[in-house]
């Protein structure tokens, strides 16, 4: 396959769409406002020479943690379809520059199999994208078994990223640690919500994607394995097996020894580039693509994450 760098972990919502969520209740989108996650005509330019200057190709969108998972099954209809259109329109406006994960309207699993269907058939999506936990639900609940199955019907990906509720822990939360511990603890404890329930084995076909190199998970496949005797016996696999079933992007905010931890847990070849722009922006953003090739990895490694992996993943090739 002929090179083709993909960022899977870029973020774009507009005014118009934090809007519809703010109409039902949902709180906290006032900060990601302004930030140049919008598609306004400066904000992609801006973004589209961050890429140039990266040598990225394609970034592939995603609303979460912005996510339509809302409580009335019309309130998260909305915001979801509307998303998805929006993202359809950018692919059609710039398809040497993005696809998408498409927004889901959970936990409303029927409305959600309905958009899904929509999205991959109509609209292009490469993929769905939801948060570690929605409405307090794990992953692993039996309500989203129906949408995994369709995904694994498609042989299609599964994008987690999260949901910035702290692991719903006071001692996270309450101590200004939301994102800088909450969020890898999040990506940890949903993977294993996963591999304790066995969803990576009953649903080989659908492609896990997990952000952030899955948090810690790349510390803890023996003390997982050595742990499932006296703590989880019932679970169907290793989890040093199941970890390998996964995919993660590769946002660690510029450190070397946790990439070249995950490579060495996982194997390269299921690793893929992230950023997380604009989170990761400007000179980071660069190194967030750059320090790839001196972190200690192979050549081929380093090809592999940047130029090769991910378009295997998402079933895409260079033009």
């Amino acid at each position: 396959m002929a090179p083709l760098r993909i960022d899977v972990h870029a973020h774009l919502w507009t005014a118009g769409y934090l809007d519809r969520l703010e109409h039902p209740g949902k709180t906290g989108t006032g900060t990601q406002r302004g930030i140049g996650a919008d598609a306004t005509e400066a904000d992609l330019e801006r973004r589209f020479a961050l890429m140039d200057r990266a040598g990225t190709d394609l970034q592939v969108l995603c609303v979460a943690p912005q996510s339509p998972h809302l409580a009335g099954e019309s309130d998260a209809v909305a915001p979801a379809g509307a998303a998805n259109e929006s993202y359809a329109q950018l692919v059609a406006r710039f398809p040497e520059r993005f696809r998408a994960f498409a927004a889901l309207p959970l936990p409303h699993a029927d409305a959600a199999l309905q958009e899904l269907t929509r999205a991959f058939d109509d609209l292009g999506a490469v993929g769905v994208g939801v948060t570690t936990t929605v409405l307090g639900r794990a992953l692993a609940d039996p309500l989203f078994h129906p949408v995994y199955e369709e995904l694994d019907r498609r042989g299609a990906v599964l994008y987690i990223h999260p949901a910035g509720e702290g692991a719903a822990s006071a001692l996270i939360t309450g101590h200004d640690m939301t994102w800088m511990v909450g969020a890898p603890v999040e990506d940890t404890v949903a993977v294993m919500h996963l591999i304790l329930a066995g969803i990576p084995a009953r649903y080989p076909r659908m492609r896990i994607l997990a952000s952030h190199l899955g948090g810690a998970l790349p510390l803890l496949p023996r003390r997982l394995d050595d742990h499932l005797a006296f703590e989880s016996p019932g679970t169907p696999e290793r989890p040093s097996v199941a970890v390998r079933r996964l995919w993660y992007d590769t946002v660690s905010h510029v450190h070397p020894p946790a990439l070249a931890a995950a490579a060495a847990s996982f194997g390269a070849d299921r690793l893929v580039l992230g950023t997380d722009f604009p989170y990761e922006d400007g000179e980071v953003f660069l190194r967030a693509v750059d320090h790839t090739t001196d972190s200690g990895l192979t050549p081929e490694e380093a090809t592999m994450i940047l130029d090769t992996n991910a378009a295997d993943l998402l079933g895409l090739s260079a033009p």
